[in-house]
């Protein structure tokens, strides 16, 4: 898997986690679960699927006994991310986050309350929002057919882990396409030295989204200079514009962030979609999520816990937010970045071809003058 600096290509100032994934932040969790079978003519319901699905782990236990601050932003709304409404009202994220295609989110979404159901007592009140993120695959996959299935969903939990993240044409990010290349899974991550203390800083992308002609990469012009003539556009047969895709952002910390704090941490990772080319098209639903462990006892009515009127918080103090907001940014743009690199040539339903983006390609595109 080719990554951004093993091109030399460094995406602003601040210093990468050991793995430059979001699992950098302690306790995060990613696991994927990939589907690919078939080739040919779209037969709908039988393929070819080019689909997945990824899931996030927030932090080893329940939440839904103890839940994490979190925030959201929309920059186009035209995508779903399920139980953000609860996430806006309360300022908690109680669920693992899982990611897939727009007609499979239904089918994820109720296989994690089965996962949730299977771990918690049988005697306890049941309550469950789950919070799960869709992209539109159906350019290279049978998206109709509906192809992943609570087993799927099963099988990315139990293969989440922390370290290397994969990354590409994986889990969620299998069928997708960005800026005219294959897409996907991208992640990348910052440290912040601030106060004497560290905090990190990591990001997730499901990338779906962009024009060809809008790609840009540390400020390079790339997609002018790869043009559709050069490297061809998969072409939609119904006649979609291209940039009619969609974004997923999911930012972590291990920064002491109350819930605003958070929002406003997902509002910044939307300019690192711009700083790549992304506009927030109509057609293109661009969402953004942040969590933060660093409050780690926050109660959500556990039957067993303590009943107390006051729970001490920390905050982190806003003159070292800036700090964090350009570790979100510079993150969220070596993750767009990381998920084309990653991503090889995919053909899907009826020979539609993703071609990658080539590195070498790339860097001569970058240093063109």
């Amino acid at each position: 898997m080719t990554k951004p600096r093993d091109l030399g290509i460094v995406i602003g100032s601040l210093p990468p986690g050991v793995h430059n994934a979001i699992t950098d932040v302690p306790g995060v969790l990613v696991g994927h679960t990939t589907l690919v079978e078939g080739e040919g003519a779209l037969r709908v319901g039988r393929g070819p699927i080019r689909t997945g699905v990824t899931v996030i782990l927030p932090r080893p236990g329940p939440l839904f006994t103890r839940p994490l601050f979190a925030g959201c932003h929309r920059l186009n709304g035209n995508g779903e991310l399920t139980g953000l409404e609860w996430i806006r009202e309360s300022g908690l994220l109680t669920t693992p986050i899982a990611l897939t295609n727009t007609l499979s989110v239904g089918t994820v979404r109720d296989a994690l309350i089965g996962w949730e159901v299977g771990r918690r007592r049988s005697d306890e009140i049941y309550w469950s929002l789950p919070v799960v993120g869709e992209t539109w695959d159906g350019l290279l996959n049978d998206i109709a057919g509906q192809h992943v299935q609570p087993a799927h969903l099963a099988r990315a939990l139990e293969s989440a882990a922390a370290g290397a993240v994969p990354q590409g044409a994986v889990g969620g990010g299998t069928g997708m396409i960005c800026h005219g290349f294959k897409g996907g899974i991208g992640s990348a991550s910052r440290v912040v030295e601030t106060a004497g203390e560290r905090c990190t800083i990591g990001v997730l992308v499901q990338a779906n989204h962009g024009r060809r002609s809008r790609l840009t990469v540390a400020g390079a012009p790339v997609g002018l200079r790869l043009p559709e003539a050069e490297v061809p556009v998969p072409r939609d047969p119904r006649g979609r514009p291209p940039g009619s895709g969609s974004i997923i952002v999911v930012v972590a910390t291990d920064a002491p962030l109350l819930p605003d704090q958070c929002r406003r941490l997902a509002q910044r990772a939307t300019l690192g979609i711009g700083r790549t080319g992304g506009l927030g098209e109509h057609s293109s639903g661009d969402l953004a999520l942040c969590f933060a462990t660093g409050n780690a006892e926050l109660p959500d009515d556990p039957p067993d816990g303590p009943d107390r009127l006051r729970v001490p918080v920390a905050m982190l103090d806003v003159r070292h937010i800036d700090q964090l907001f350009a570790a979100v940014v510079e993150a969220t743009e070596e993750a767009i970045l990381s998920a084309l690199l990653a991503a090889a040539t995919m053909t899907g339903r009826d020979g539609i071809t993703a071609h990658a983006l080539d590195p070498d390609r790339l860097i001569w595109a970058m240093s063109s003058a």
